[in-house]
């Protein structure tokens, strides 16, 4: 796979972490030193992506101020939204951005260190429309769990509210094909979870993988705090 496309959702107000990031935008909150996006850069430079469109809106200027249009290796585009248009509007209109048939998407505030090769390949392989990552955790009620058979196709997903104990989540890294949404003919502003995976997991072909890798979501002020020892 050449010229490797990836949309990073780098969009949200963090406001779970208002007390301790002000004014920048959550993937930009410092750890070490360096906005913690440059952790998901460099991840993606390891496994040859070349082209990243940054999904924005609160505050994107200071994301743009930070990287312009290029970091190291990296091509960067803004996919900028002039009003919040849910995960799936964004991810929507950061495919517009893109050329590929497949396009790796990944959480801004989550560094999850999956092996991306065995992804592409699992994906291809399945002729997937939609392939996650999963990642086994002790506690699944932050998140919500994942449920898939033998073969990797998904089966259900279970909200976090309803959900608790051991399992797996979604880790917040997809394949997708570029045409999945255009052709689920979806509205400007939706849901990625609800109104795409969740609506249409009986119908249509979604799978998932499982890794062990390392995972941290800054999230919360105890996970962000834990970034500046762990990275």
């Amino acid at each position: 796979m050449t010229n490797k496309e990836a949309i990073i959702l780098a969009g949200g107000f963090g406001t779970r972490l208002q007390n301790v990031v002000k004014d920048v935008p959550k993937p930009m909150a410092p750890v070490n030193g360096r906005p913690f996006l440059t952790y998901i850069l460099d991840y993606l430079i390891d496994y040859n992506y070349t082209k990243v469109i940054l999904s924005v809106g609160y505050l994107h200027e200071k994301i743009e101020e930070f990287f312009g249009s290029q970091y190291k290796s990296i091509h960067i585009n803004y996919a900028v939204e002039t009003e919040p248009l849910g995960t799936g509007g964004g991810i929507a209109y950061a495919l517009s951005f893109c050329t590929n048939e497949n396009v790796l998407v990944l959480n801004g505030d989550t560094l999850f260190k999956a092996d991306l090769f065995s992804l592409e390949k699992f994906h291809i392989q399945h002729h997937s429309l939609l392939s996650i990552i999963l990642r086994q955790v002790a506690d699944t009620s932050r998140y919500g769990s994942v449920t898939i058979n033998e073969n990797g196709r998904i089966l259900h997903f279970t909200e976090k509210n309803n959900a608790n104990g051991e399992g797996t989540i979604n880790g917040g890294i997809y394949m997708i094909n570029n045409m999945l949404i255009k052709e689920l003919n979806l509205p400007a502003k939706f849901s990625f979870e609800k109104d795409l995976m969740e609506k249409y997991v009986d119908t249509l072909p979604f799978y998932a993988q499982c890794s062990l890798n390392y995972f941290i979501d800054i999230g919360i002020p105890e996970d962000y705090a834990r970034a500046q020892v762990e990275l």
